[in-house]
């Protein structure tokens, strides 16, 4: 008995999938682990009691016209992070996160993981955190290697991005034929008049 040259195709077609999905994972495995990893810490920053990403503190008043200017906050937070953390840390803003609605504003450092969240109103230190999250998120998102590497817009993360996305993609595919691929071949068996 002959097999059928479409069961052959199918047969051909699975073989090439399930080694495209073998080599893929087995070179790809560590960064997947890492994106695995850092995407769970993320998702739960929040309920770490402040390990991760410390909670937003709550000020003494959400009116903007009773805080004092951003300029002199700023100054606070820089000196905080002198005075607190060290002497040595760059105090480069990466951003300013306000919420007025909490009464607080929160400085966020660039070359480093710390941020300092103040009373909009009374300049008062409320919290000195670091930011493991922003880490994590650096890590899983590839950005980290370019701030390490210093490129300069970002050309490792797109990569980095890419190629993961790229391979995602892979799987999902390689991973849906390796799964329905022998259901059709024996579906096709059954429905086959036999020689």
């Amino acid at each position: 008995m002959t097999e059928n040259p479409s069961r052959q195709h199918q047969a051909k077609l699975l073989r090439v999938f399930r080694k495209v999905h073998r080599i893929t994972g087995a070179w790809l495995f560590s960064l997947f682990f890492i994106v695995a990893i850092t995407g769970l810490l993320l998702g739960w920053k929040k309920h770490t009691g402040d390990f991760l990403l410390a909670k937003t503190r709550k000020g003494t008043t959400p009116e903007l016209k009773e805080w004092l200017s951003l300029d002199s906050l700023h100054t606070i937070a820089c000196r905080v992070l002198r005075d607190s953390v060290s002497p040595d840390l760059s105090a480069t803003l990466d951003r300013i996160d306000v919420r007025n609605e909490k009464g607080i504003v929160k400085f966020v450092f660039a070359d480093h993981y710390w941020g300092i969240q103040l009373d909009g109103a009374t300049g008062r230190v409320l919290t000195i955190e670091r930011r493991r999250s922003d880490f994590i998120e650096n890590l899983h998102d590839g950005s980290l290697f370019d701030k390490y590497l210093r490129t300069g817009n970002g050309q490792v993360k797109l990569a980095y991005t890419s190629i993961l996305g790229l391979a995602l993609l892979t799987f999902t595919v390689t991973g849906f034929w390796l799964w329905y691929g022998p259901k059709r071949m024996r579906k096709k068996r059954r429905v086959e008049p036999q020689r």
